[in-house]
């Protein structure tokens, strides 16, 4: 193929980026401004012109990305070129190269809920309180110190103060549980690959020799590690092309480096530069809402959006009563978009986080909406779906002792935490596997009568790494639960769930066994793929649904209509940007990038009223709304059950018959709470079929409460010293 067939159709600012040849390249993409046709066509020609497609590593952040990039090679006839996220490229390099890194080829990678079994090992080796150092806690001051390649004795060298030295003591235990297991976390993949680019300059060179040109895509996102690796990959060549938006960085929660975008021309001062500005998703109403709100950020390369797509409607910001008729007047919306003529999957719905999401589940289900929520990794968490895979875990990496520990007593077959720790115990000081341990159970001494459960366990696990080497991934899976007894435990639970989902993780392994028709898949390699699972990867755009997600996990994606639910102080932007003082900047960023998922329409609410922890409070429309450019902007009020001034001509809402049973409370009177004790009666206001007050609590401050729900008691004021 001749390299200008892949140049029909590109802007000039596009066609610069594709045919740019060797050396550093920098392009800024604003939000729909065809990135993805940039780096797949870029790549393409390349391919066409310069070398080959296997020649070609295209990296990007999520296994969706880089499947819908793969998928466009293909069609541009160049499916040799290798597209991968950031962490599948490391654990498939690390298994190939795992001697250098101390590691052997068959390790775990630990998902969350197996790094903090590890992490509680660690606090308790280094004889710590997990109440004072919580291991969720302790993971994530961790985490960040390895996304910065920062070891343990670098940490401890900078710590400050007794406890961050404590933690230094952790980190160290932590690494070393994780070795001796055989196990690396996620993070872990991306240092011991930057580390292994670092110090051994034969595997770089031969990596940089295979992989000639590297584009990395959304490079706003990458961590201290992540920048090395792409840097390693390309440090002779050169030929490292990187795309993506200083607006839309949003994970500096995780380590992302801004600076690593916005330093580029810096680290490469020949480096080409190509702004792409043009939209092609939104109308010109959206851009510019987007526009006025991102403006405000202080820390950005500035880029004009323009489009030339036809005029839509103004963005709608809704003023809710509560949560309740906010999620009420979205639902009733969408039943209107497709009763004429839309779609159900042409609708997805931002926040900020999970728990707002349940207000609006329950009224999509009133009015018969189908819907999907973005939580892929949830399939994978369900306690029937874990057990099965830390069997083959175990099976596969006989040093994972986390997952023999969830698994030895799986059903249950009387082997108690003591014979556990001994098992264990053992193993250590013998230094053998875990699993060995088991088979060798007849000389540790203290194991009575528990031998005979643990020498059967020993069988079924000998017959199912048998079956690991002498079947597909579909037969280990089913062999599990057939031999098990994972089934009988189920039956006995009278567990409906369990058993359907035992079929759909076979069903999954059956279509990886399709994906490897030459038998050069293995069970080891599946489980890398779940392991690397993220919640974006289960949203099916051809469900015919409403999607739901938050806006963390909506990045690269784009919908007809976008409804941003809660626009509110402490919600969005998060309360921690304001009480921590954290920089607001990604807050708004945040807010950018949901706005420009928007093709069509675009609606921000924001509630009065929002219930949090049972307790309902007054509510502040966000910073981020202000900041909305006005001519661009249609303002509506929505009530408590979903009518709004667009919709209805009521004059207001009408006082609710139940406030009869509150005519004689007063401002000042003296109430007791179940919950929060004695408090005084700040204000009282009846609205929108309930009746509100503001009662001030003598431990906790105050609170907005519903008098129809909160059953407060009426006290006399010789009966408390408030």
């Amino acid at each position: 193929m001749r390299g200008d067939e892949f140049l029909a159709g590109l802007t000039e600012p596009q066609r610069e980026a594709v045919t740019h040849r060797d050396g550093p390249l920098l392009v800024i993409a604003g939000p729909g401004s065809g990135k993805t046709r940039v780096i797949t066509h870029r790549a393409a020609y390349l391919a066409a012109t310069v070398t080959s497609p296997h020649h070609i590593l295209a990296i990007t952040f999520t296994n969706k990305a880089a499947g819908e990039m793969a998928s466009r090679m293909e069609r541009l006839g160049m499916g040799g070129v290798k597209c991968s996220t950031f962490h599948s490229l490391c654990a498939r390099l690390l298994r190939m190269h795992h001697d250098r890194v101390g590691l052997r080829d068959n390790f775990s990678i630990f998902d969350d809920a197996d790094q903090l079994k590890a992490m509680k090992e660690a606090i308790a080796r280094v004889e710590l309180s997990s109440d004072h150092f919580t291991p969720r806690g302790v993971l994530s001051v961790v985490s960040r110190a390895k996304n910065d390649m920062c070891p343990p004795d670098k940490f401890r060298d900078g710590a400050r103060g007794w406890q961050q030295k404590k933690i230094a003591d952790v980190y160290a235990a932590y690494n070393a549980v994780l070795k001796e297991m055989n196990a690396v976390d996620f993070d872990d993949l991306l240092v011991k690959f930057a580390n292994l680019l670092r110090d051994h300059v034969d595997v770089r060179d031969r990596l940089e020799d295979w992989y000639r040109y590297v584009l990395v895509d959304e490079y706003q996102d990458t961590n201290h590690a992540q920048y090395l690796i792409a840097h390693g990959l390309t440090l002779n060549s050169r030929n490292l092309c990187v795309t993506g938006d200083p607006d839309q960085s949003i994970y500096a929660w995780r380590g992302a480096d801004l600076s690593n975008i916005l330093d580029f021309e810096e680290d490469h001062p020949d480096a080409k530069v190509v702004r792409l500005e043009q939209n092609y998703r939104s109308t010109p109403q959206i851009l510019a809402a987007a526009d006025a709100v991102i403006r405000h950020n202080r820390k950005r390369k500035h880029k004009k959006l323009w489009t030339e797509n036809p005029d839509g409607p103004r963005v709608r910001v809704c003023e809710c009563e509560d949560q309740h008729g906010e999620a009420t007047f979205i639902a009733r919306r969408i039943r209107e978009h497709v009763e004429t003529g839309g779609r159900f999957g042409d609708v997805a719905i931002f926040y900020r986080i999970n728990a707002l999401s349940r207000s609006l589940e329950g009224a999509l289900r009133d009015q018969r909406i189908p819907y999907q929520v973005a939580r892929g990794v949830a399939f994978f968490q369900r306690k029937e779906i874990k057990d099965i895979l830390a069997y083959l875990k175990t099976a596969v990496n006989p040093l994972d002792g986390v997952a023999l520990d969830r698994i030895i007593n799986t059903p249950s077959r009387g082997i108690g935490k003591t014979t556990v720790d001994r098992l264990f115990d053992y193993a250590a000081k013998a230094g053998i596997s875990p699993l060995q341990a088991v088979t060798e159970a007849d000389k540790i001494p203290g194991i009575g009568r528990t031998l005979k459960p643990l020498k059967a366990f020993a069988v079924m696990m000998a017959d199912l790494q048998a079956a690991l080497h002498h079947g597909s991934v579909q037969d280990a899976v089913e062999f599990v639960v057939r031999h098990s007894g994972l089934i009988a435990m189920w039956n006995a639970d009278k567990d409906e769930d369990a058993p359907a989902n035992a079929d759909e993780l076979i069903t999954a392994a059956a279509e990886y066994d399709r994906q490897h028709p030459a038998g050069d898949g293995s069970v080891a390699d599946w489980l890398m793929q779940i392991a690397l699972v993220s919640d974006v990867d289960a949203i099916d755009e051809t469900m015919g649904a409403v999607t739901l997600m938050t806006l963390h996990a909506a990045k690269g994606l784009e919908y007809d209509q976008v409804y941003m639910i809660g626009l509110e102080e402490g919600l969005m932007p998060h309360e921690r940007s304001i009480l921590e003082q954290m920089d607001i900047d990604e807050e708004r960023r945040l807010c950018f990038v949901g706005m420009t998922r928007a093709r069509r329409a675009l609606a921000m609410t924001w509630s009065k009223w929002r219930e949090t922890r049972g307790v309902t409070e007054r509510r502040a429309m966000s910073t981020f709304l202000h900041e909305l450019p006005e001519d661009e902007v249609e303002w509506l009020e929505v009530g408590v059950e979903g009518e709004s001034d667009y919709d209805t001509d009521d004059d207001g809402p009408e006082v609710p018959a139940s406030a009869v049973d509150f005519l004689d409370w007063r401002k000042g009177q003296l109430v007791r709470h179940a919950k929060f004790g004695t408090g005084r009666v700040l204000w009282i206001e009846p609205r929108n079929q309930k009746t509100y007050a503001g009662v001030c609590f003598n431990r906790v401050g105050e609170k907005t409460l519903v008098l129809e729900y909160a059953n407060l008691e009426l006290i006399e004021t010789d009966e408390v010293d408030f």
